[in-house]
């Protein structure tokens, strides 16, 4: 599901949409036959932060549940040990302490630069701690070649406004009718 929401996102913002192929053509040098090189990917900024910004709006993974380990007490309320925390990524980075103006869709905001200072648990669409996932890089690195491979070949338009979209928690984040997405040749 993660990239079907890459592509969807991605698709509904034309000049995001622009700016990532601008970068593959840069790196690729306008070829569409090689293949994708880890060295490639490192060069990959800004479909990394359109990848980021689309886990932001849309975390794959949409609730995590926590054992509480020792006495807590917050906003006055004292939780025990043993007890569960469900934590949902999708409110939390809609936080607009963290993210100014949640709803945009703006990758820049993980551009080096404006992520410093952001709480290290602000934006966990991988979880955090001891118990994130352990394929999160791995996870990076494949979603950044199948959408690399793609928008060096095609052109993606969303077909449906983000008003229009009714997202479900279940294991996954998912939109209750499919996503509908038309792509043509670049």
């Amino acid at each position: 599901m993660g990239l079907s929401w890459i592509l969807y996102c991605v698709g509904l913002y034309p000049e995001v949409q622009k700016r990532i192929v601008e970068e593959l053509d840069e790196i690729f040098q306008n070829g569409t036959e090689r293949e994708v090189t880890r060295e490639d990917l490192k060069k990959m900024k800004y479909l990394e932060s359109t990848i980021k910004e689309t886990f932001r709006l849309y975390p794959v993974g949409p609730i995590f549940v926590r054992e509480c380990t020792e006495t807590l007490e917050i906003l006055g309320h004292t939780i025990y040990p043993g007890s569960c925390f469900l934590i949902f990524p999708y409110a939390l980075h809609r936080d607009p302490e963290y993210f100014p103006d949640p709803e945009k869709f703006i990758p820049e905001r993980f551009f080096p630069e404006n992520s410093r200072g952001r709480h290290p648990y602000a934006y966990i669409p991988f979880s955090a701690g001891p118990r994130n996932c352990i394929g999160q890089k791995y996870a990076m690195m494949e979603l950044k070649t199948l959408a690399a491979n793609i928008l060096r070949n095609l052109r993606i338009t969303s077909l449906d406004p983000r008003d229009k979209i009714k997202v479900i928690p279940t294991m996954i984040l998912a939109n209750t009718e499919p996503l509908r997405l038309r792509f043509d040749r670049r």
